[in-house]
């Protein structure tokens, strides 16, 4: 049997622009002789679910997507992930479920055991969860149909999952697993998902075609990484990366290597995932042209670099506004990056505008000494002015925080925390020196210069809101910041844990009071685009009132 995987890029509720794709493949498939297509989790509606599943309108468009497809399955079974209506009254409204359609009919519906309520998912809000276990008989192979997490269960100890779903598939002695899949990207989850797919077919002795979507929504990416693995738990076939992409494999023949994807390191797949939620966040919103303050620092620098990957540097404008305080050498290595992108800048400088802020208050501030005030009016000033360039041209404000100032409040709200789009709000500040020379080490080969200026990278990190200002006046060194944040918030760690592993109790406690106290500044922070395990946002829920 050749079976197709097709690893396609969905909009979110564009039932039309997806059923259009999703014919494209099956016309694709029809012509290289596929028995079977096999598409993603909810691809006729775009993955994840969200509240528009609660509107009646939302759905009526489903069997329009239904009647477009099934002339198609005359000439072989198209497996299609979409909500299904509960046909009783118990329960929510819908499943999450995969269709198998065939000879112009739906042959077969499995809908989704296992609902993942943790982190970045809430599907339980939506849907119901299947109860009972049917494989099916397509010709001549019986196959154990399955939808994402639902191949989880062997790597999970999740209270609200009651049954194994291949635990109870595997009873009816399948030919081939068949898994339609949604998985969102952190720098080690291909890792994993490789891990539970090959567990499965070890455990079992079944093959599996597993398929994912590729393409990012709002915060969220997807990867792709789509794989078939044979019954001796070996990857024999893998589609790529952060692209669409297309291929059939006879599953008949999974006995030696077919396709693999070579290695790629952390810092690489972060690099990837960033460019893809930069592009699609535009594309998916019909805009082209991006719009950052660029300041000389690295966050800047790199931000710059990864939205001129993303859209074209043409289409991203930088602002330099320099103040007072601002370094030369900081406005040099700011028009340095733009001239090796190739992309647009303007400078406005903010001095007098400060000025005359100052003045306007000075009724209101007299007696009262300088401190972080006057360095915060710097910083909305210039929000102010990246708005209004952004208000008059159309330009879509990119967001340069980096995740460990987002972390312990080290931003100015209504100044450089506005935005849009929070590029690096889940890339820690080392971690951002190490993507601009994974950056740079790319570029040396390809054009054989630094794109990111070195002065840039190895000057001490400055705000440069105050004379002779550095960011460790005010934070601890970042290796050590970082090290103590990763704990706490991607691990989950308690205080006493951390402190536990060699780290200062004081420092512990101070990092854990500058995380905790700012919660209010992350609410009003713009979509950050996850690249880990636990990013800020939706999938780290944590109240602005409270004592913990």
């Amino acid at each position: 049997m050749n079976i197709a995987l097709s690893q396609q890029n969905y909009i979110l509720g564009d039932f039309e622009f997806n059923t259009r794709k999703i014919i494209r493949d099956i016309l694709r498939a029809i012509e290289e002789q596929a028995d079977l297509i096999v598409f993603s989790e909810l691809c006729l509606t775009g993955y994840p679910p969200t509240d528009f599943f609660y509107f009646d309108d939302y759905y009526s468009k489903l069997d329009k997507c239904f009647e477009d497809l099934m002339p198609y399955s005359q000439h072989l079974g198209i497996f299609i992930g979409a909500p299904r209506k509960n046909p009783t009254k118990e329960g929510k409204d819908y499943y999450n479920s995969a269709f198998l359609l065939h000879l112009g009919e739906i042959k077969h519906i499995t809908d989704k055991t296992l609902l993942p309520t943790y982190d970045i998912f809430d599907e339980y809000r939506y849907f119901e969860p299947n109860r009972v276990f049917q494989c099916l008989d397509f010709l001549g192979k019986r196959l154990a149909v399955t939808i994402c997490e639902d191949i989880w269960y062997i790597n999970t100890s999740n209270p609200l999952y009651q049954k194994s779903p291949m635990e109870e598939l595997s009873k009816q002695k399948p030919d081939l697993i068949i898994n339609l899949s949604a998985s969102p990207f952190s720098y080690s989850h291909s890792e994993e998902r490789k891990k539970v797919v090959i567990a499965n077919c070890s455990s079992y002795k079944i093959p599996m075609v597993y398929v994912s979507s590729v393409g990012a929504q709002t915060e969220l990416v997807f990867d792709g990484g789509s794989m078939v693995c044979n019954s001796q738990g070996e990857i024999v076939y893998e589609l790529n990366y952060f692209q669409e992409d297309f291929g059939v494999v006879d599953i008949n023949l999974l006995d030696k290597i077919i396709q693999i994807q070579p290695n790629s390191s952390k810092v690489e797949r972060k690099y990837h995932a960033l460019v893809l939620g930069i592009r699609d966040y535009f594309q998916k919103l019909k805009l082209s042209k991006a719009i950052l303050g660029l300041s000389g620092g690295i966050d800047s620098a790199l931000t710059l670099a990864l939205a001129s990957e993303a859209l074209g540097p043409e289409n991203v404008l930088s602002i330099l506004m320099p103040s007072q305080h601002s370094s030369q050498h900081s406005i040099d290595d700011a028009l340095q990056i733009c001239e090796n992108l190739g992309s647009p800048y303007q400078i406005i400088p903010i001095r007098e505008n400060y000025e005359a802020i100052l003045d306007s208050l000075q009724p209101i501030f007299e007696g009262k000494k300088e401190d972080v005030t006057e360095e915060n009016i710097q910083a909305r000033i210039r929000g102010l002015l990246l708005m209004a360039v952004s208000n008059k041209f159309g330009n879509l404000l990119l967001n340069t925080s980096n995740k460990s100032e987002v972390a312990v409040g080290y931003g100015t709200l209504y100044g450089d925390m506005c935005g849009a789009l929070a590029v690096l709000g889940d890339v820690y500040k080392t971690e951002v020196y190490g993507m601009c020379e994974f950056i740079n080490k790319r570029a040396q080969k390809e054009k054989g210069l630094d794109i990111i200026p070195q002065h840039t990278i190895s000057k001490p990190p400055s705000a440069e809101l105050r004379p002779g200002q550095k960011d460790q006046d005010s934070l601890p060194p970042y290796e050590i910041l970082d090290a103590i944040l990763y704990e706490y918030i991607n691990k989950e760690k308690g205080q006493k844990e951390i402190i536990a592993q060699g780290f200062d109790d004081a420092l512990v406690e101070r990092v854990f009071n500058m995380v905790n106290r700012n919660e209010f500044k992350r609410f009003q922070t713009p979509p950050i685009i996850r690249v880990s395990s636990k990013a800020f946002g939706f999938g780290r829920r944590i109240p602005i009132v409270a004592k913990f």
